[in-house]
């Protein structure tokens, strides 16, 4: 059992975790027709804009209530108010996406009673779709926000106004599941992780989807708000759903209100990196494929060709690159559900992880191949990274890789000096074969250049 060190320092030096907000803000950006509104200052929504656009190279809709110093003292009503208006007149949103940050957290604005005055206070607003989630920036990070974001999504009742033939399906039609990707998926993983379902002949309903919003395409003209992702007759039909895949420990509490809300059965995949972890989750859509299958009979187990051929070159890549991982020390720094799929890759790949540090609670953290993770900063890496091999993180840990002279490879968020962050994938048989080339190559450089 892993052991966890939550050493509370007085202040964090160089950074490793990001807000509660901008988690939010990502699993937001995910809806389409969607607008992230940020309830405090300019300067907490400039900083999530920035690191957003810098990490996809996309243009980013965010909004702000822009509160001031006297706002702040005298209560925020009126600038939720006025933002909400604004938008729902200016930008033309399908669904907007109200989230709270440290200063209005600090201050204790009452959300939901807000809400509900403005709404009755204006017609217009009594059923447009808005979606609050509290997510304080001084506890908790980026996994956090997002986690939370997704489950006020999935609790939101967005009312029943969609075609019969939608809600009532002919007998002919897929079967459909939702699928919560994690905040860990980046746009090409959760694409990856559609066509793969797909492949089975069941329809994934994805929530959030963000695949279809920030994995870099260009539209024939600008739009103010999310292009693509999860719509809102999508969200309305999660009742018609017949099972729940969570992909992320950080997606059970969405799952269970599924289930809590529609009776909805769910399946938590820490994973989908790794062979065994793919071969689990291929087994499972096997056996929802199959599930029309008398009971009295022996079923032979339904996958596609592409994936047996897919788990081959798996099989391959494995063989090829296990030379250069054995008894290699790596580090890595990055959050509960990314550390836990990357670091058990590593372990069965033969490499030892010399330390782990993270950025927030996880019953993952006491289940992984190491003796003890930290909760801490960049400097708690770059003092247990001296003498390693290899350090994974994002790309604020180039400083500590040029004074270290140890090689980086980044992972998670943000990665700002490199490009394909949106269509980037390492889960499925594939994306690993990519995460173990990708390692393996700069694995392979280092020991010849010594």
């Amino acid at each position: 059992m892993t052991t966890v060190l939550d050493p509370k320092k007085s202040v964090s030096v160089n950074p490793l975790k990001l807000s509660q907000p901008l988690g939010a803000a990502l699993a937001f950006l995910g809806l389409k027709g969607m607008m992230p509104l940020f309830h405090g200052s300019q300067g907490c929504t400039a900083f999530a804009k920035v690191l957003l656009v810098r990490h996809f190279r996309e243009a980013i809709p965010l909004a702000t209530t822009a509160m001031t110093e006297v706002s702040t003292i005298l209560g925020g009503e009126e600038n939720i108010e006025q933002a909400l208006l604004t938008l729902v007149e200016k930008a033309k949103p399908d669904i907007i996406g109200l989230l709270t940050t440290g200063l209005t957290e600090t201050r204790g604005d009452d959300m939901k009673g807000i809400l509900k005055a403005i709404r009755q206070r204006n017609p217009q607003l009594k059923s447009f779709p808005i979606v609050s989630v509290s997510t304080p920036d001084y506890k908790g990070a980026m996994q956090d926000g997002y986690a939370a974001a997704v489950q006020q999504i999935v609790s939101t009742n967005y009312g029943d106004d969609v075609p019969p033939e939608v809600l009532s399906p002919s007998v002919h039609a897929k079967p459909m599941i939702t699928v919560l990707p994690g905040s860990m998926l980046s746009p090409g993983d959760v694409e990856e992780i559609k066509e793969i379902i797909e492949a089975f002949g069941i329809e994934p309903l994805v929530v959030p989807d963000l695949s279809g919003s920030v994995d870099g395409h260009l539209e024939d003209e600008y739009y103010s708000v999310t292009t693509g992702g999860t719509t809102l007759t999508d969200l309305r039909r999660l009742e018609r759903s017949t099972f729940t895949l969570a992909i992320g420990e950080s997606m059970r509490g969405a799952a269970e209100i599924l289930k809590k809300r529609f009776g909805t059965n769910y399946e938590v995949f820490p994973r989908l990196t790794g062979l065994d972890a793919m071969d689990n989750f291929i087994m499972r859509l096997s056996q929802m494929a199959l599930n029309y299958c008398d009971p009295h009979f022996i079923c032979t187990p339904f996958v596609p060709d592409q994936f047996r051929r897919q788990r081959k070159q798996l099989q391959d890549a494995i063989l090829d690159s296990h030379f250069y991982f054995g008894g290699k020390q790596i580090c890595l720094a990055m959050e509960p559900d990314l550390l836990y799929s990357t670091s058990w890759l590593l372990k069965e790949m033969g490499a030892v992880i010399k330390a782990a540090v993270t950025t927030t609670k996880s019953p993952l953290l006491y289940d992984l191949p190491v003796e003890s993770v930290k909760i801490g900063d960049l400097q708690d890496l770059e003092d247990l990274a001296v003498g390693s091999d290899l350090i994974i993180t994002n790309s604020h840990g180039k400083g500590i890789s040029d004074r270290l002279g140890i090689p980086l490879y980044r992972m998670g968020y943000p990665i700002f000096d490199r490009l394909g962050n949106g269509q980037l994938c390492l889960v499925g048989y594939r994306g690993t074969i990519r995460l173990l080339f990708d390692i393996g190559n700069i694995l392979q450089e280092q020991q010849a250049t010594h």
